[in-house]
């Protein structure tokens, strides 16, 4: 079915009610029947299943029946590319994982598998239902009587933990999504809210007072790309006070420190936009190393104020390109390009025989991630993606 990828994993096992619809030996076990969680989190759908005889030949999840003959398989959906992760079996686990959730992910999920005997055919209902939200801090009340609320548009599993941040500081946790202490009513405060455990998927910071208060937005939560090549980390933020200085840091260092001035970064990174005040803020890193691979946030101060440095900010992965060797259907070798992290902006890949391009990236047969070849093939293969072509991975 489908692959791999990284991310945080929200394992979901309140409301364990057993759903199990069967006839005639058949039978499909949901652990859950219904899961709130986090964009940009991860969840496993437990599953099992039973069937009367014969061999399973084909396993697979699906949201939409179509109009064919069956439903269209999550794998061959380019929107999961990446980030769904099978692991069962053709016995009796059908327990699928899908990473860096987005809310457009929200559908009830089935099962379905075939088997080599006539008729074998069944799926399991009702299936279980996924509701992928962001987090939004809502203010209500009066001016002095300010109340926040950590706001989802269904009610999270598993009763989580709210982490609050007022102005990139944390402030204080709780099993309420409500804040339970004073408001602030200063213009420049900013507040943010989070879930324990997965305190890198924060809500955007807003105002209690006004719109010009202290905050610091990211373009980007996650970052994969190859080692050896250039990445933009960029932010918009907005200070109450004009600000005197501003830089990037890694969130792994004990005290906050300027990239530019880390001997480990020397002549690899600038600020495009040097000058002060300006929004965006950009970092700009060249000729990636595994060892870059960290959290990156970005702080500014004013002569009256420092922004806090406890809210995450970018997540950057650096990885290398490889490929991995499977035998496929007699005759045949599937060669996989792989990586640690699910790149970002999903890239057209290109694959190299005897170090000899094979064909345009338009092509579909040769920019997806995966080819197949002759498995008595004496040949090499190597594979890169479209705009770093000097990057490839090792000949294999």
């Amino acid at each position: 079915m489908a692959l791999r990828t990284a991310g945080s994993v929200l394992v979901v096992f309140l409301w364990s009610v057993t759903v199990v619809l069967g006839q005639y030996g058949w039978s499909v076990t949901y652990t859950t029947q219904s899961i709130c969680t986090l964009k940009g989190s991860s969840v496993d759908l437990f599953c099992s299943y039973k069937y009367p005889r014969g061999k399973v030949t084909t396993t697979f999840w699906f949201t939409e029946w179509g109009t064919g003959v069956e439903p269209k398989d999550l794998g061959q959906n380019p929107e999961y590319a990446g980030r769904l992760e099978y692991h069962g079996d053709k016995k009796k686990d059908c327990t699928l994982k899908i990473t860096d959730l987005r809310e457009r992910d929200s559908a009830t999920y089935k099962f379905r598998l075939l088997t080599d005997q006539e008729g074998g055919k069944y799926y399991g209902r009702p299936g279980v239902t996924l509701s992928v939200t962001g987090l939004q801090v809502k203010v209500t009340g009066g001016h002095q009587d300010k109340t926040l609320t950590c706001s989802t548009t269904c009610t999270l599993t598993d009763n989580p933990t709210y982490i609050w941040y007022k102005n990139g500081q944390h402030l204080d946790e709780s099993t309420s999504p409500q804040y339970k202490n004073t408001v602030s009513s200063n213009y420049i405060d900013g507040y943010s809210c989070a879930v324990k455990g997965h305190e890198d998927l924060h809500s955007p910071a807003v105002c209690v007072q006004g719109q010009r208060c202290n905050r610091v937005t990211y373009t980007k939560r996650r970052i994969c790309v190859l080692k050896g090549s250039t990445v933009d980390i960029s932010c918009t933020y907005v200070g109450y006070y004009s600000t005197t200085s501003s830089f990037w840091f890694r969130s792994d260092k004990s005290t906050p420190e300027d990239l530019t001035t880390d001997p480990g970064y020397a002549g690899r990174v600038e600020y495009p936009d040097k000058e002060l005040y300006k929004d965006p803020c950009i970092l700009r890193i060249t000729d990636l190393r595994e060892e870059d691979s960290a959290e990156y946030r970005f702080t500014f101060k004013t002569d009256k104020f420092e922004w806090g440095h406890s809210l995450p900010g970018t997540t950057l992965s650096v990885t290398g390109l490889q490929v991995k060797v499977t035998p496929a259907a007699e005759g045949q070798k599937t060669l996989t390009c792989i990586t640690t992290c699910t790149l970002t902006d999903n890239p057209t890949y290109i694959w190299y025989k005897n170090g000899q391009r094979l064909d345009e990236p338009t092509s579909q047969q040769y920019s997806s991630n995966i080819l197949v070849v002759l498995g008595h093939s004496v040949d090499s293969y190597s594979c890169t993606v479209e705009h770093h072509e000097d990057l490839h991975s090792p000949a294999v």
